[in-house]
C-alpha cells in the first residue's frame, strides 16, 4: 500500500478480535491505535475460553429445540443453558430476532463453517510469521454421544458442515477409546474432526499484540473510550486513563481524531454503535470455565490430550501444555453480570471427576466471561451508516475460531472504502 492510501485508524477493543484486526490493518499499511480499558490484552472474553479452534462447532443455535430447552432449564441452576426470567427490552428484542433467524439455521451454519475453515489459514500464518507460542495442540476435536438419538442429530449437523467444506468422520465406541484412552463412560458413537485444533487464546492474543507493536501499532492499554463520534471526514475519540491516580483524583479526558474507526468492543459494541447512530444488537451470553492445574505426573497422565466436546452437557475441553487442562461450557442469559457462580462451576468440576477420575481437580481456577452474541449467531462484519465507521464484533462462542478471518474481511472493507 502506498503512503497516500494509509489512514489513521482507531480500533476499540484489545481482545482476540481487536488485536487480529489491528494486526491486519497494520500489515495493510495503516497507522493503527488500539484502545482498551484493561492494562493488558485479552482480559475479558479472550482470557480463559474453551481453547477450541473448532469448525466442527459451527452449528448455530437458532432452533426451536434450543428455545424449548431454555424454557425447560430456566429453573435448573446447573443446566447447560440458563435464562434469567427477569425481562428487559434488550433481552426480549434479542430473543425475538433469535427466533426470527430460525428459518436461516442451515444457511447460517454452512456460512459459519466456511468462515471457520478460512480462519484457520490466517491464524496459522500469523502464528508462524510472528513466532507465537500459544500451546497449540494439533490433534483434532472429538465429539461424543451417549445415545443413538443424539448421535443421529449430530449426523444431520455433519451433513451441513460437509456442505460448508468440513470433513469430519463418524467413530465407533471402540475408536473413541482409541482416540482418547483416558475418557471414561459408555458411548453410542462420536464424530472426529482431525483438522480442528486448540490453543491458549490469551497467550496468542498477547503474542500478536507484541507483533502489532513491532509493526508500529500504538496500543492504549488502561484507556477507556468515554465517547466516540463520526463526522464527515474525521472520527473523534474521547478517552480516559483507568490507571488509579495516587492522589485519588480522576484522570482528565483526552480527545483524538482519526480517519476511521473499527469497533471490536465485544459486549460493549451495542453501546458503542449507538454513539455512531447504528444498531448492533449484541447480547452478553455468559460462559464459564475452569483451568485445572496438573502438577503431578499421575494427573498429567490421567488428563486427556485430545480436545473433546460433550454435546449433551455442552462442555468442551482443551489441553494447554503438559500442566494445564481447560474445561468450559454453559450459556447464561443474565445481562452484563460477570459474577462467578458456584452452582455454575460445580457441574464443570463434577464432569471432570466423572469422566477423568484419575485426574485431581484440587487445583482449579474458575472464570466467567461474556460472549458477544448476535441473534443470528453470525459476527457483524460491516460498515456503519457513516462511511468512516466499521464493525468486527458479535462472534459469540466462536470468537477464537473466526476472528482471524473476520479481521481480514474488515481490513478489506476498510481498504475498499479507502479506495472508493
Amino acid at each position: 500500500m502506498s503512503n497516500t492510501d494509509s489512514h489513521t485508524i482507531a480500533v476499540i477493543g484489545a481482545g482476540i478480535t481487536g488485536i487480529t484486526t489491528a494486526y491486519n490493518l497494520a500489515r495493510r499499511g495503516h497507522r493503527v491505535t488500539v484502545f482498551d480499558r484493561h492494562p493488558y490484552a485479552a482480559m475479558e472474553t479472550s482470557f480463559a475460553n474453551g481453547g477450541q479452534l473448532s469448525a466442527s462447532n459451527a452449528e448455530v443455535w437458532n432452533s426451536w429445540g434450543t428455545v424449548l430447552k431454555g424454557m425447560k432449564w430456566m429453573l435448573s441452576p446447573g443446566a447447560p443453558l440458563l435464562v434469567n426470567p427477569k425481562p428487559s427490552w434488550h433481552k426480549l428484542s434479542w430473543m425475538g430476532e433469535f427466533i426470527a433467524a430460525i428459518p436461516r439455521y442451515e444457511e447460517n451454519t454452512i456460512t459459519t463453517a466456511r468462515l471457520a475453515i478460512e480462519a484457520r489459514q490466517h491464524l496459522r500464518r500469523m502464528a508462524e510469521d510472528e513466532g507465537i507460542d500459544f500451546d497449540c495442540e494439533d490433534r483434532g476435536i472429538l465429539h461424543f454421544y451417549e445415545t443413538k438419538h443424539d448421535f443421529e442429530a449430530a449426523e444431520r449437523v455433519s451433513e451441513l458442515l460437509a456442505r460448508g467444506g468440513l470433513e469430519r468422520r463418524a467413530v465407533t465406541p471402540e475408536e473413541i477409546r482409541s482416540i482418547e484412552p483416558t475418557l471414561r463412560g459408555t458411548y453410542y458413537g462420536g464424530f472426529y474432526t482431525p483438522s480442528d485444533f486448540t490453543g491458549d487464546i490469551h497467550k496468542f492474543t498477547n503474542g500478536l499484540a507484541r507483533a502489532c507493536a513491532r509493526y508500529g501499532v500504538t496500543i492504549r492499554y488502561a484507556t477507556e473510550v468515554m465517547s466516540a463520534a463520526a463526522g464527515s471526514d474525521k472520527v473523534t475519540i474521547v478517552s480516559r486513563s483507568t490507571d488509579p491516580a495516587l492522589d485519588g483524583s480522576v484522570h482528565p479526558d483526552a480527545t483524538e481524531t482519526f480517519d476511521k474507526v473499527v469497533v471490536c468492543g465485544g459486549v460493549m459494541s451495542r453501546q458503542l454503535s449507538q454513539g455512531f447512530g447504528d444498531r448492533v444488537n449484541v447480547y452478553p451470553v455468559k460462559g464459564y470455565s475452569i483451568t485445572v492445574s496438573l502438577p503431578e505426573v499421575a494427573d498429567q497422565e490421567a488428563a486427556p490430550w485430545m480436545s473433546l466436546l460433550d454435546d449433551r452437557t455442552k462442555i468442551v475441553t482443551s489441553r494447554l501444555g503438559p500442566t494445564r487442562f481447560r474445561v468450559a461450557g454453559t450459556a447464561e442469559f443474565n445481562g452484563y453480570n460477570r459474577d462467578i457462580r458456584a452452582d455454575r462451576i460445580a457441574p464443570l468440576v463434577a464432569w471432570c471427576r466423572a469422566h477423568f477420575p484419575g485426574m485431581s481437580t484440587r487445583q482449579s481456577v474458575p472464570w466467567a466471561g461474556l460472549r458477544p452474541m448476535m441473534p443470528d449467531m453470525l459476527p457483524r462484519v460491516a460498515p456503519g451508516r457513516n462511511p468512516l465507521v466499521f464493525y468486527n464484533t458479535g462472534h459469540g462462542h466462536l470468537g477464537w475460531t473466526l476472528s482471524a478471518a473476520t479481521a481480514d474481511a474488515v481490513g478489506a472493507l476498510v481498504d475498499a472504502r479507502a479506495n472508493a
